[in-house]
């Protein structure tokens, strides 16, 4: 009786080696986006931010405005430029009125970078993310 039992077990082992063989394929790796704060700034008038190297070329612009008076003469403008020579590489945002959006822009290349937010007659709060590339 000793042998069938002991035949039994090495069956057993045998079966339960051979199952963990079988693996699955691992996941192929996903492409994601993940977005960094650069900063966010509000008022009412125009303003520059400091400067800030943008390392993908790839931003997103958060924008809001409000509190317009008079009615219909609201402006907002948002525009990246240079930090070195102060050219204009993106205008982002040129908006009338009051309202809000999200926009994406991108840059040919890596550089600094520097905002100016041109307003009048309306309130306005800007934020902006830059884009990077990741995989998960």
């Amino acid at each position: 009786m000793r042998r069938r039992s002991c035949g039994k077990w090495k069956l057993l082992v045998l079966l339960f080696l051979l199952g963990g063989c079988h693996q699955t394929p691992p996941n192929p790796p996903q492409a994601i986006v993940v977005w960094k704060p650069i900063g966010s700034w509000s008022g009412r008038g125009d303003r520059q931010t400091e400067t800030f190297t943008g390392d993908s070329g790839g931003f997103r612009v958060h924008w809001q405005t409000g509190r317009e008076s008079p009615a219909g003469a609201g402006r907002l403008r948002v525009v990246f430029r240079s930090g070195d020579s102060g050219r204009e590489i993106i205008e982002a945002i040129d908006a009338h009125g009051t309202g809000g959006g999200i926009e994406e822009v991108a840059a040919e290349r890596p550089r600094w970078y520097y905002v100016t937010i041109e307003s009048a007659n309306v309130d306005w709060t800007v934020s902006i993310d830059e884009r990077i590339d990741a995989t998960k």
